[in-house]
């Protein structure tokens, strides 16, 4: 059978993903800032600490953490996660919106990535109609 043009798209050599190289460290450092429903009192940072604790995945397997991620309270309302290898800051992201959606707070929270590593919990903008029906 004659061969054509190789076509793209996993025919030919195997694709080599570039990560860091042996001896190198890795250190990602991400922050979830969840001040705002913690001082409203509807979001428990320290269940939300556990939760990550026996929920990060690491080699397949969860409560496999080690020194290599650490996960720690920041003051007021921030976690902080700290890996030595990579780790993906969208599994966090999906975690936490995990979280919400066990603590039946998904429907008034979202998670939002302020800048790189960053995520905060924020409150949806509801357009209060009530005050214009009273008006009438």
């Amino acid at each position: 059978m004659p061969q054509g043009p190789k076509r793209p798209g996993g025919h030919g050599a195997p694709h080599v993903k570039s990560g860091a190289k042996k001896g190198q460290k890795i250190t990602k450092k991400f922050t979830i800032n969840a001040s705002q429903p913690a001082n409203d009192k509807i979001f428990d940072i320290a269940n939300f600490e556990k939760f990550l604790h026996e929920r990060i995945k690491r080699e397949g397997r969860t409560g496999n953490l080690g020194d290599i991620i650490t996960i720690s309270q920041q003051g007021d309302g921030k976690i902080e996660v700290v890996s030595h290898e990579e780790f993906s800051g969208r599994y966090l992201k999906y975690l936490t919106k995990k979280y919400l959606k066990k603590q039946q707070l998904r429907d008034w929270l979202r998670v939002v990535s302020t800048s790189q590593g960053n995520y905060e919990l924020k409150f949806f903008n509801v357009v209060n109609d009530e005050a214009d029906e009273d008006e009438d």
